[in-house]
C-alpha cells in the first residue's frame, strides 16, 4: 500500500518534534508546595548578611549569625580544602578575601586557619561550624562550587545535610554537580544557577556559554529553580519557569526585585525576611 504525506504535514511533524525536543531540554523537575514553603517569597542573604565596608566579611561566621538573627535566609558557598575538609569560602583563590596567591584547595585546613577574612578577626569557616551556627534560624541555599573533586563535594555536603534538622535546598552553575544531587538524593530541592551566555566573561568558551547560559543541560538533572542573575532573561528560561521552576534572583540591591520572583538573594541593604506575591 503506498502512503502519501504532503510536504505540509511532514513540516508539521517536523516542527512539532522539534518544539517538543526544545521542550526536554529545558524542562523542570516538579516541585511540591511543602518543598518550596522555606524558600517562597523570601529574602536570602548573599554569603550571609555582610557589611560594605568588609567589617562583617562575606561568608564568615558573624555574616552568618547576624543574618540569622534578623530572620532571614542564607546563601552561602562550599568547596574543599586539601585535605578533604567542606569550607565555606566563594572564590577559587584566596587573592581578593585573603591576601594571599593560592587556590583553596591548594591549602589544608590548618593553613587555611591561619588566614584572616579582609583583614578581620575572622577565618574561613567549616561547613559543620555554619550549620551549628545557624541552627534552623533560616532556610540555607548551599552552592557547590565547581572544583577539581566534585563527587567528593557532593557526597560530603550532602553527608552534613542530611544531619541538619533546618531547611535547605543545593544548587550550583555546574549542571553534573545538581545531577549527582537528582540522583543520590532526590528528596533535595535543587536549582541551576545561570548568567546571561555574554556574563560567563571567558570562563567558559562561547558554545558552552550559550549552552549554560540558556539553561540547555537541564535534562541532566531537572532543578525544580533556576536561579539567575539579574538580567533580561533569554526565551528557555522562560519557558523553564512558566512550565513551573521556582524563580530565584541574584544578587539583588534593591527591594524592587522581589517583584516577579520567588525568591531574592540580597546583599548591602535590609529588606524584611519576607514579602508579599507580587506579580
Amino acid at each position: 500500500m503506498k502512503i502519501q504525506v504532503s510536504a505540509a504535514k511532514l513540516a508539521a511533524f517536523a516542527g512539532a518534534a522539534a518544539v517538543g525536543g526544545f521542550v526536554y531540554l529545558i524542562a523542570p523537575g516538579k516541585i511540591r508546595k511543602k518543598q518550596k514553603s522555606p524558600f517562597q517569597n523570601r529574602n536570602f542573604a548573599h554569603r550571609g548578611l555582610h557589611k560594605r565596608d568588609k567589617s562583617v566579611p562575606e561568608n564568615s561566621l558573624a555574616a552568618f549569625e547576624r543574618a540569622a538573627s534578623y530572620g532571614y535566609g542564607i546563601e552561602l558557598d562550599v568547596q574543599l580544602s586539601k585535605d578533604g575538609q567542606v569550607v565555606v569560602f566563594h572564590d577559587d583563590t584566596l587573592n581578593r578575601v585573603c591576601g594571599v596567591d593560592a587556590r583553596v584547595d591548594s591549602k589544608t585546613l590548618e593553613e587555611l586557619r591561619q588566614l584572616s577574612l579582609c583583614g578581620t578577626d575572622e577565618t574561613i569557616p567549616l561547613f559543620s561550624e555554619v550549620l551549628k551556627t545557624v541552627r534552623g534560624r533560616g532556610a540555607l541555599i548551599v552552592e557547590l562550587k565547581n572544583g577539581r573533586r566534585n563527587t567528593e563535594l557532593c557526597e560530603k555536603t550532602y553527608a552534613l545535610l542530611r544531619r541538619y534538622t533546618g531547611d535547605y535546598c543545593i544548587e550550583s552553575f555546574n549542571p553534573f554537580i545538581v545531577r549527582w544531587f537528582k540522583r543520590n538524593a532526590p528528596e533535595v530541592v535543587r536549582g541551576q544557577l545561570a548568567n546571561p551566555p555574554k556574563d560567563y566573561n571567558g570562563e567558559v568558551n562561547p558554545v558552552t556559554g550559550f549552552i549554560l547560559g540558556n539553561v540547555l543541560l537541564n535534562f541532566l538533572a531537572r532543578p525544580q529553580f533556576i536561579a539567575y542573575k539579574i538580567a533580561p532573561k533569554p526565551f528557555p528560561v522562560k519557558l523553564c519557569e512558566a512550565l513551573g521552576a521556582m524563580k530565584v534572583c541574584w544578587t539583588s540591591h534593591d527591594r524592587v526585585n522581589e517583584k516577579g520572583n520567588d525568591t531574592v538573594i540580597f546583599e548591602f541593604y535590609k529588606p524584611k525576611p519576607k514579602f508579599s506575591k507580587q506579580r
